[in-house]
């Protein structure tokens, strides 16, 4: 899954190296549409990612060296991201893939249990994994996930996950 999100992050900063003149210093665009065109190509498939500090690290990297072309800037400059993201009135695009993956989960829950993306997310796999520390799977991410910013446990999760407010 890395390798795939480098890949992603790599084909982001192709689109905005490649519309730099026609898209990201033009003053007549705002800021909405230069986003509309970069985020989605930096986040797609994001639903499914296990984020370890590496993927953080480089996702919110690749966010910011977009807002500060957008403003810009160069490193030289010595402008902190957080000024940045202040003046856009820009919520981290971390938190952005974050609920999105939370949404996704209780769409899982609200699917039929013989749809296929619900099959595999409760199949439990059979067979050793390789010795050292195993990967996290996106089951126990995402349960981490919600008790962190929810504070509910995966097995009261499935119960709320019916009302769509919550």
């Amino acid at each position: 899954m890395e390798r795939k999100i480098d890949r992603w992050i790599g084909a982001a900063a192709a689109a905005m190296q490649s519309m730099y003149q026609s898209v990201v210093v033009k003053k007549e665009l705002s800021l909405k549409a230069k986003l509309s065109i970069y985020i989605p190509t930096l986040i797609y498939g994001h639903e499914l990612w296990v984020m370890t500090e590496r993927t953080r690290s480089r996702i919110q990297a690749a966010e910011m060296t977009f807002l500060h072309r957008v403003a810009g800037r160069i490193l030289r400059d010595r402008v902190r991201s957080s000024v940045t993201q202040q003046e856009f009135e820009v919520e981290p695009l971390l938190l952005h893939v974050e609920r999105n993956q939370l949404r996704w989960l209780g769409q899982l829950f609200r699917m039929p249990p013989e749809h296929v993306p619900g099959e595999v997310f409760w199949a439990c796999p059979t067979g050793r994994r390789p010795r050292r520390r195993p990967r996290t799977c996106w089951r126990d991410y995402v349960s981490q996930l919600a008790w962190q910013h929810l504070g509910i446990p995966l097995e009261e999760l499935e119960e709320v996950s019916g009302e769509r407010e919550v």
